[in-house]
């Protein structure tokens, strides 16, 4: 590529960005393959201690936690908006916002539920990935034939009440992201495919259901509405998107088009030509959904990137793109005492974590500083506030294939 303003310019904040590496001896200098680490040894004894765990985890779907004051059916998703209090001088009036401790009383058992199985069937199917035992891949199919299979259990695919505010009926675009786990359950399917415990018909049942959860993304004014945002918000919708239209294998058109939607809005809206998330920094954990959402854009750029074309070395005539992202917060991982911006509210020393994009960029740009980094972080946030934002559990089904 022929040096221009705009390159030259990149490449000098890159430079400025990136915290120098110690010189090493050529023995034990970095090579091309330190920057794809071996995440199956990596990660062995971690997947398989989780999976063993829940292999007696109940199978709980939606139909099993009803609430009395969802509008919907039973198998309709519902949540409502934990920040928003009661007025104590009207009871009556729409809840308002308080900053602070969340409301005990808000319903949010359905998004906890998905969260667990999220958290269920990538470990288990990362076990079966590892090992090859049915027993996992059985449990994992158990799990996805009462969330999107057995009519008498399976979920409605929409979040037409998610993050409701009392009295309200109806959700908001923010409760999307409520549902952004799903992301990495769709990566599991393919997997699974291999195992004697996923028939075709099941299969097809499974696919055909996200194909419809995918229609409602990309149909409903709700979703639109979330798809819209300049945040994380609106990242959850397109990682959603992404992740559901991956599962489509007899039709490219829909990922074409999410790749279009990346290339022309996502990234103007959310990235400024330093790297930084503007939309994040204004909210009361700014370091927290910076990270969240560099994780998601990185899934994002994973799923849209093809052999002909790199989402991830796309970069607007101003520089932003995901290698610019990925270079402002390194530093920022590496060392979060060096962050410029305010602490996050709450949490802030329990971060960071073994954040994925760390892992998926050392792979697309062969920086091995990224893939050392994230080897040193702990892996699995035990909190629930941090576990909401943290999308991926399992990267070793983001950087494998599946078997044929």
């Amino acid at each position: 590529m022929p040096t221009n303003r705009r390159v030259f310019c990149t490449q000098a904040a890159m430079l400025l960005l990136t915290p120098r590496i110690p010189a090493q001896s050529p023995s034990s200098s970095p090579s091309k393959a330190s920057a794809r680490p071996n995440v199956a040894a990596i990660d062995h004894d971690r997947i398989l201690h989780a999976a063993e765990s829940y292999l007696t985890q109940p199978i709980v779907p939606l139909t099993a936690i009803p609430s009395p004051r969802s509008p919907g059916t039973a198998h309709d998703f519902y949540s409502e908006a934990e920040e928003y209090w009661p007025d104590p001088a009207t009871p009556e009036a729409p809840y308002i916002l308080r900053s602070g401790s969340p409301n005990p009383g808000a319903f949010t058992a359905h998004r906890d539920a998905v969260l667990n199985l999220s958290l269920y069937v990538p470990a288990l199917t990362a076990a079966f990935v590892l090992t090859r035992e049915e027993r996992y891949a059985k449990q994992a199919v158990a799990h996805l034939q009462a969330w999107f299979v057995d009519p008498r259990t399976s979920m409605t695919p929409n979040l037409l009440y998610a993050q409701v505010i009392l009295p309200a009926k109806t959700g908001r675009p923010e409760g999307l992201v409520e549902a952004v786990h799903l992301a990495e359950v769709a990566q599991s399917i393919p997997f699974l495919t291999n195992s004697e415990a996923l028939s075709p018909p099941e299969l097809t049942t499974i696919q055909r259901w996200f194909a419809d959860y995918f229609e409602w993304l990309t149909t409903s004014r709700l979703a639109g509405l979330a798809r819209d945002q300049k945040n994380h918000h609106g990242t959850s919708w397109l990682l959603q998107a992404a992740a559901f239209a991956s599962l489509n294998t007899k039709d490219d058109r829909p990922l074409t088009d999410l790749r279009h939607q990346f290339k022309s809005t996502t990234i103007r809206a959310q990235i400024l030509a330093d790297g930084s998330f503007p939309h994040e920094l204004t909210t009361p954990f700014p370091y927290r959904l910076s990270l969240f959402n560099l994780d998601m854009l990185a899934a994002i750029s994973d799923l849209l990137s093809t052999r002909f074309e790199s989402v991830w070395n796309y970069e607007l005539q101003d520089g932003p793109g995901m290698r610019v992202a990925i270079a402002h917060h390194f530093p920022f991982i590496l060392n979060r005492g060096t962050w410029p911006y305010k602490a996050d509210a709450t949490n802030f020393t329990a971060l960071p974590l073994r954040t994925p994009s760390l892992l998926l960029a050392a792979r697309a740009y062969t920086r091995p500083e990224y893939a050392d980094l994230w080897k040193t972080l702990p892996p699995d946030p035990t909190l629930p506030e941090l576990q909401r934002t943290f999308p991926i559990r399992q990267p070793l089904l983001w950087v494998t294939r599946p078997r044929p």
